[in-house]
C-alpha cells in the first residue's frame, strides 16, 4: 500500500485524541468511586447526627439546604423533630443509587430508634467536587412476606 499523506492527517489527530482521553480519565471518578464517596457523604452525616454533633451535620448539607434553614442549630433541630430515623438511626443499609442527571437518589434503608424500618431517599448533590446532601424523603419500608 502506498504512502498516503491524507490517511497520515486523519490518524495524527485520531492518535491526539486518544492520548488526550488516556490522560484525562484517571481524573473522572469510577462509578464505584461515586457509589462510595455518596455513601460516605450519607454515613458521616448519620454518625454527626448520633453524636450530636451539630456543625458536622450542617457541613454535608446541600447550599438549597443551609439557605432553607439558615443555621447548624435550626437545621439539626429540624432533624431531631421530624426525622427520628434519620437523627438516631439504629441499622444503616444502601441499597440503590438512582441517577437522575444532575442529582443521585441514594435508596437507604434506615431502622429508627424504635425499630421502624424506613426507606431514606437522599437527593444528592456535587458542591465543589464533594457530594452533598439535597433532601431527605422517608417513607416506611416495605417489608414484604
Amino acid at each position: 500500500m502506498a504512502w498516503n499523506p491524507l490517511r497520515t492527517r486523519v490518524r495524527l489527530p485520531l492518535f491526539l485524541l486518544i492520548v488526550l482521553l488516556v490522560v484525562a480519565l484517571p481524573g473522572v471518578p469510577s462509578a464505584e468511586e461515586q457509589d462510595e464517596a455518596i455513601e460516605q457523604t450519607i454515613l458521616r452525616q448519620i454518625e454527626a447526627f448520633a453524636n450530636d454533633d451539630q456543625e458536622a451535620a450542617w457541613s454535608f448539607a446541600s447550599e438549597g439546604i443551609k439557605r432553607r434553614f439558615g443555621d447548624a442549630d435550626v437545621f439539626f433541630s429540624m432533624v431531631r423533630e421530624a426525622y427520628p430515623a434519620v437523627h438516631r438511626a439504629t441499622t444503616i443499609e444502601f441499597v440503590e443509587l438512582v441517577p437522575h442527571g444532575t442529582f443521585d437518589i441514594q435508596v437507604v434503608r434506615l431502622t429508627g430508634p424504635d425499630g421502624q424500618r424506613w426507606d431514606a431517599y437522599y437527593r444528592m448533590v456535587r458542591s465543589d467536587g464533594d457530594w452533598r446532601v439535597a433532601g431527605v424523603q422517608l417513607q416506611p419500608a416495605d417489608m414484604g412476606i
